[in-house]
């Protein structure tokens, strides 16, 4: 079935899910570095996602990648796209609001394209795209709120928040330029990804935060929202977006982008009682509109996409 002729209500219901899902990330990220440390959060969280796509990859009887070339590139992945932006936005979170974070991360398609452009080779810088990223990048100023001064560990936080999206911006391209063409099931490519972003973190962890503390030592609300990034966020989330792409299209189903900072904020001020200044959310908008103008969501209509391949290169997505 082609994107354009796959009903409404079949891809709807995952892709609120999806927005759900990966915009409370960041109030379970809250959660849990209240208690652990960002490395020891990132490295509970990556190991249950792990396992949770090892389970996938064996109830659909599909397999990991054998060849050294495509784990030698995933150890780049790995680091980029998950051990290091993950932990960087638990860094941020320690001192900036939930909210905040997820607004940060939808900065990320903005800096991804710059880095495609320039230094992968991937994308071409078009008009609309250039126009978008001015959007974007005075989004980003007015979300920093520049004319009220810099400095304060708020700032510090916002600036590690950012740098996890700039991970994502080199993780994105590299995969698309040396792992996308790989015979091998995203899924297939996740799990690995996962697999070696918790070999890593394994060994660092505790050389800087020293050994992790035991599960048993945390309160149990710590350890649901660990299980819940790790399960639901980085696990079962990734099948549903697999599902959204091939259902929707990838253009389609890569729009979640603009609703994971919304959910991000219900969820912060709902649960945590968070609040944040008049220019945030008018930045955050901005920038949504620089993301649009940039993918073309805006303007031109698109043409309809030919669906997603199975062969799908692997992303977790950007800090969820």
């Amino acid at each position: 079935m082609t994107p354009d002729r796959a009903p409404v209500r079949s891809w709807l219901p995952g892709f609120l899910a999806l927005g759900v899902i990966w915009g409370s990330s960041f109030l379970f990220i809250k959660v849990g570095v209240a208690e652990l440390h960002p490395l020891h959060l990132t490295l509970y969280r990556v190991a249950t996602g792990a396992a949770t796509l090892l389970v996938v990859l064996a109830v659909l009887r599909d397999r990991l990648p054998r060849e050294p070339r495509v784990w030698a590139h995933l150890v780049v992945v790995a680091a980029f796209g998950v051990a290091l932006p993950f932990t960087l936005f638990g860094f941020g979170e320690q001192r900036v609001e939930s909210m905040l974070a997820g607004i940060w991360n939808a900065t990320t398609p903005l800096i991804v394209l710059p880095l495609a452009v320039l230094v992968f080779r991937t994308e071409r810088l078009t008009v609309r795209r250039a126009v978008g990223l001015g959007l974007g990048f005075a989004g980003v100023l007015v979300v920093l709120g520049v004319w009220e001064g810099v400095g304060g560990s708020h700032f510090t936080g916002q600036l590690m928040c950012l740098g996890a999206a700039a991970c994502y911006g080199v993780a994105i391209p590299y995969q698309k330029k040396f792992i996308a063409g790989s015979a091998y099931s995203g899924l297939s490519l996740s799990a690995a990804q996962l697999l070696v972003a918790t070999a890593q973190l394994a060994v660092v962890a505790p050389l800087v935060a020293g050994a992790p503390p035991v599960p048993t030592g945390l309160s149990a609300k710590v350890v649901a929202s660990v299980l819940a990034l790790g399960a639901l966020g980085t696990g079962l989330a990734f099948v549903i977006n697999l599902r959204n792409i091939r259902l929707a299209g990838a253009s389609t189903a890569s729009t979640v982008t603009y609703l994971i900072p919304v959910f991000a904020v219900l969820v912060g001020a709902v649960v945590l009682g968070e609040r944040m200044n008049w220019h945030q959310p008018v930045g955050a908008l901005i920038v949504l509109v620089g993301v649009a103008v940039a993918q073309g969501m805006l303007g031109r209509r698109r043409p309809v996409e030919a669906p997603a391949p199975a062969a799908a290169p692997a992303a977790v997505p950007a800090g969820r």
